[in-house]
């Protein structure tokens, strides 16, 4: 006798479709990490080489720009440091996502009118 376990992406057929239910807001150290990532990438630089001018180890910086792990003050500084970017920038760039994500999910954004 097997046991066998259902693929993740399929739902028992008695459960609801929470197709349309608003996804919750994303993490602002998720949202950070994706600043973070998407500006050492616009630079070309590796992680390697930021994590060593930002003096933390390239498996930390990694958790971070993966929104895996809370970063501290400090070493978020250091990090905008090593890339040249203004701590100001990182936490408007991150505001900005979240503003946009959270009108999409409230259903916000565009509204188009009949005449």
């Amino acid at each position: 006798m097997s046991n066998v376990l259902p693929f993740p992406s399929n739902r028992h057929r008695d459960e609801p479709d929470r197709s349309d239910e608003p996804r919750p807001e994303p993490r602002l150290r998720t949202v950070i990490g994706e600043v973070l990532r998407d500006e050492r990438q616009q630079q070309e630089r590796t992680l390697a080489d930021v994590a060593e001018s930002a003096a933390v180890s390239l498996p930390y910086l990694s958790e971070v720009e993966r929104g895996r792990k809370e970063v501290s003050s400090d070493v978020l500084g250091a990090i905008c440091d090593a890339l040249d970017l203004p701590l100001a920038d990182v936490l408007d760039r991150s505001a900005d996502r979240l503003r946009v994500d959270g009108r999409a999910q409230r259903g916000g954004g565009v509204q188009l009118l009949a005449a």
